[in-house]
């Protein structure tokens, strides 16, 4: 942000920044976005989630869980407030759709309004194309 916004002319305030990804991009976008909620009003999460809030066999449990990690940010209401669109789409058949569905419950849970579209396909490019058409046409409204 700060060599954009020192390189380009763009607008710097919350409500004009958007962050959005895919994939291991949705996570980063969970993991930069959430607690830096105070600069963006627009968050995409294409085809992921939080990343371990699916136990999975073999793997350990990441403690404290991201839940855990973020708990005065996912209960502060002043900045739930600005958040304009926290928008999650993923494949019926995507292999991280649990992940999702979990990450969305999550949210859920903490009284955040999320946006889950859950549709035809799976972990694939012309998936996620759909979703960066639909999101992106929800921006700045």
């Amino acid at each position: 942000m700060p060599y954009v916004e020192s390189n380009y002319r763009v607008k710097t305030d919350r409500a004009n920044r958007a962050m959005a990804g895919l994939s291991m991009g949705g996570g980063q976008t969970l993991n930069i976005g959430i607690p830096h909620l105070e600069k963006f009003a627009y968050l995409g999460v294409f085809s992921s989630g939080v990343f371990g809030i699916v136990p999975r066999p073999g793997r350990p449990v990441q403690s404290p869980s991201f839940e855990e990690r973020h708990a005065a940010i996912l209960d502060n209401a002043s900045l739930k407030e600005g958040l304009e669109l926290f928008w999650f789409a993923t494949g019926k058949d995507d292999f991280l759709v649990e992940t999702s569905r979990a990450t969305v419950e999550m949210f859920r849970k903490h009284h955040f309004e999320t946006v889950y579209e859950e549709g035809e396909g799976a972990h694939t490019w012309i998936v996620w194309r759909e979703y960066l058409r639909t999101f992106a046409s929800t921006l700045f409204q």
